[in-house]
């Protein structure tokens, strides 16, 4: 009697959790994420945890939410989970300024990104 239920948005052996409203540069946060494509989950999390730069603790709190999608949604093992995307977009960006001498105006951006993470089940299939 009700609606059909929505398709999945991955495929069967993959979960993906979304951030939005980072405030960080897209170009910084890419690099963060650049830095986890296609490793292991587990090496993935250490390497984040070790980082110097800001940002990877919230790509780190991603990345857990990912692997808990795909542990308590989908039912996929998690030592087997691979990052099989990590890409990076643009969202807002608040304009802000400043006085500049002979009355100019000088232009400040605060831009915000937003990070997905997709996590794939590789090896052996249940």
């Amino acid at each position: 009697m009700g609606t059909e239920k929505n398709p999945r948005r991955v495929a069967d052996n993959e979960a993906m959790a979304k951030l939005r409203m980072l405030r960080t540069s897209p170009q910084k946060l890419n690099l963060v994420a650049g830095m986890i494509r296609g490793k292991k989950v587990e090496k993935a999390l250490a390497d984040l945890t070790f980082s110097k730069k800001r940002i990877a603790q919230d790509v780190k709190k991603c990345l857990q939410s990912a692997i808990a999608n795909a542990e308590n949604n989908h039912s996929l093992d998690v030592d087997a989970l691979v990052i099989a995307e990590a890409y990076v977009g643009k969202n807002m960006t608040l304009k802000r300024g400043r006085p500049r001498a002979r009355g100019r105006f000088g232009k400040i951006m605060k831009p915000f990104s937003e990070l997905t993470i997709k996590v794939r089940q590789v090896g052996e299939q249940a």
